[in-house]
């Protein structure tokens, strides 16, 4: 029988021929944990007795939400994650190490394997032809201790994408106009693939931003094929070894078939307080705005950073306009200072934030205040996202945020290009 990339995927994990809608228990090739959610996991498998990993070598425990700590309780909580991995041997990845998402990509998923992680976002492996998800702290638990989990197999929503994205249009556009045309809740439980010629064409770090965002449309995954531009990703990263081809068979079965023409889209923004709120530029363009926020798993990456320095180059943020840029790991950070784009955000007048979740989360580095405004790369915009339920958050891409801190307001980069 055809099969579409998850079902392959979760077949191979479970021993099974899973087909949508099959209950399977598969194996596990990797876990993760954060700061805010680790902690209630280790706790759960202390009460049941089971305070162990199957798999101590691909169990890695962020310290990424709140890095470093803004308060004791917090540092308390970081003391339970390390102290659960030097008594199991699980990884830390520590201060300044970088954002889950991005460091699972960039040090530990391979194609054809699965994830699970205590954070939603954890769909962002699925760049690499991976089957990865979020579930609850206590699901991830058991997973971490007996190397395995149940899980449906989800319906797979095909996403066909073609054209060329014009001048000041990016993957994320891309992702906030798809969310907004089928809804936040649009693809509930489905496994988002995306393919066609403009995927085809599309380099890894888009690919991440649309993985990453899927959860923001309600999907268990986002999945892609794992291709050349894969094992190039592999190869830069050392482990071109664990590359494998990955696609969907012909004939596979899909709930729905979407197609999208990338060619006619515009810079597009999420308005608060829903992802699914979008609006093209032209609609929110002169919006005043007071923080910036160019960074997190989303658009993090030495691309994005790319993107935003480029337009900010020579020029300075508007002086009522605060500026934060957080590259989202530590090899982002190094290799943003070498090519001396840190530098040029400095410049402009931008606060470097050391890589983490800083901001998005709201728990430290760039609350908002009473009524402020914050246009950020972020994936999420909810009321009190970024600390402050009486704070406002648009969405954008990196240029749409470079182009908004020189003017003051949410401004069109395609001035700027």
């Amino acid at each position: 029988m055809s099969k579409t990339i998850v079902e392959k995927i979760l077949s191979e994990h479970s021993g099974t021929d899973a087909c949508a809608g099959d209950i399977v228990v598969a194996e596990i090739d990797a876990a993760l944990v954060q700061d805010g959610t680790g902690p209630l996991a280790v706790q759960h498998l202390q009460k049941l007795g089971m305070e162990q990993a199957a798999k101590p070598e691909r169990t890695v425990l962020f310290i990424d939400h709140a890095a470093p700590s803004p308060r004791k309780e917090l540092s308390n909580a970081h003391k339970i994650l390390r102290d659960f991995a030097k008594k199991t041997g699980a990884i830390l990845s520590d201060v300044n190490e970088g954002v889950c998402h991005q460091r699972m990509v960039e040090n530990y998923m391979n194609p054809g394997e699965v994830l699970i992680g205590a954070d939603s976002h954890t769909c962002t492996a699925g760049a690499l032809g991976a089957f990865a998800t979020g579930m609850g702290s206590t699901d991830v638990a058991l997973g971490i201790a007996s190397g395995k989990t149940w899980l449906r197999v989800p319906e797979t929503f095909k996403v066909y994408v073609t054209g060329e994205f014009k001048k000041g249009v990016y993957p994320k556009d891309l992702m906030l106009h798809f969310i907004g045309m089928i809804g936040a809740d649009g693809a509930t439980y489905k496994a988002l693939e995306f393919c066609g010629p403009t995927i085809d064409a599309m380099e890894i770090s888009g690919r991440f931003t649309l993985a990453n965002m899927a959860v923001e449309a309600g999907a268990k995954a986002g999945l892609f094929n794992s291709d050349e531009t894969t094992k190039k990703y592999l190869k830069e990263r050392g482990r071109g070894e664990a590359w494998r081809p990955i696609s969907a068979d012909e004939g596979a079965n899909y709930e729905r078939v979407y197609e999208i023409d990338v060619s006619e889209l515009e810079p597009t923004i999420s308005a608060p307080h829903m992802v699914d709120n979008t609006k093209v530029i032209k609609d929110v363009e002169g919006i005043r705005v007071d923080q910036v926020y160019i960074g997190t798993c989303t658009n993090g990456r030495i691309e994005d950073l790319r993107i935003a320095a480029r337009i900010l180059e020579g020029k300075t943020r508007n002086p009522h306009t605060r500026l934060l840029v957080c590259p989202a790991s530590r090899d982002v950070y190094l290799k943003a200072i070498e090519e001396g784009l840190i530098a040029k955000f400095i410049v402009a007048g931008a606060t470097i934030v050391n890589p983490g979740c800083g901001a998005c989360v709201g728990v430290h580095g760039g609350i908002l205040g009473d009524g402020e405004v914050c246009l950020a790369t972020q994936n999420r915009n909810f009321r009190g996202r970024m600390g402050n339920p009486d704070g406002f958050i648009y969405l954008s891409s990196p240029a749409v945020a470079a182009a908004t801190a020189i003017e003051g307001v949410i401004a069109d980069p395609r001035k700027y290009l």
